[in-house]
């Protein structure tokens, strides 16, 4: 961030970092009212780029000897389709599923790795884009609520879509009111029981999304507030003269962190993809 009569404190410094490029100014971590350009933006390029991957390597793919791009693929395709035959024994939905976990895994994959690039390297280059050295961006989508609740939200609608599809309308509305409780014979009983059961059914279908984009989210923003502390160590060492060590201090933990955080956004990917199998197979149950 370009300093302007003065240089940023600690908590500017990561107050600016902490805030989109959006339709309005705002500091809140949830607000629906406002539009996250950059997560947008972003997550489209890398939706993109998921999907030229994954058919570079469908057109790319021969029967012989697989080259280390194939290869990779191929082990990733596999995984994918071992879990989600375990999960979902519905061979005709696994056509879409299997591919649509797959696509998940990497797209994620990919809006996490943003986490892995300096931190004010595109936010920088953004400013001197624009000539404004207060322009804000934020470059990793998942560490925005809004973009992990929406993947979220739109594996609830397929949980939806498929309870119908396999169980019917009729055989889904039972369901809401039948479980986890079971019912009653006796009128009375059966009422407050499937009501207890309609309000258990939707205290997790809501609980189930929540948690489901809440992981992500939580795990990603925590990840880049720790990346900016430590731009921060880097920041003072390159301001004090008595901060002999912040530079040493600053490459260790940098490196240790990054090659952590490498561990924790492919876990995180494959929690996400693991969860929305797990939620669409108990749609099929």
């Amino acid at each position: 961030m370009a300093a302007d009569a003065h240089a940023p404190t600690a908590s500017e410094y990561i107050v600016h970092h902490l805030q989109h490029l959006q339709n309005v100014n705002q500091t809140k971590i949830v607000d629906f009212s406002v539009i996250n350009y950059d997560s947008i933006v972003v997550g489209l390029v890398l939706g993109l780029l998921t999907l030229f991957i994954l058919w570079r390597a469908a057109r790319t793919a021969t029967s012989g000897v697989p080259g280390r791009f194939q290869a990779a693929v191929e082990i990733l395709v596999e995984m994918v389709d071992n879990q989600a035959k375990a999960n979902i024994h519905n061979a005709e939905s696994r056509k879409f599923i299997a591919p649509l976990g797959l696509t998940v895994f990497v797209w994620i994959f990919l809006m996490n790795f943003m986490d892995m690039l300096p931190v004010d390297l595109l936010p920088v280059l953004w400013q001197g884009a624009t000539g404004d050295s207060h322009a804000y961006l934020r470059v990793v989508p998942t560490a925005d609520l809004s973009t992990t609740l929406g993947l979220a939200f739109a594996v609830l609608m397929l949980r939806f879509w498929y309870s119908v599809k396999i169980k019917g309308a009729g055989g889904w509305a039972h369901e809401l009111i039948s479980a986890p409780f079971g019912t009653s014979k006796n009128p009375i009983f059966a009422l407050i029981l499937g009501l207890v059961n309609v309000l258990m059914q939707i205290i997790e279908y809501v609980a189930n999304t929540v948690s489901h984009g809440m992981r992500l989210f939580g795990n990603m923003y925590a990840g880049e507030l720790v990346f900016m502390l430590i731009a921060l160590m880097g920041g003072a060492a390159a301001l004090s003269l008595s901060g002999v060590l912040l530079p040493v201090g600053h490459i260790i933990a940098g490196t240790i962190w990054t090659l952590f955080h490498i561990l924790v956004i492919t876990l995180q990917a494959f929690i996400f993809m693991m969860l929305a199998l797990i939620y669409l197979g108990q749609a099929h149950n």
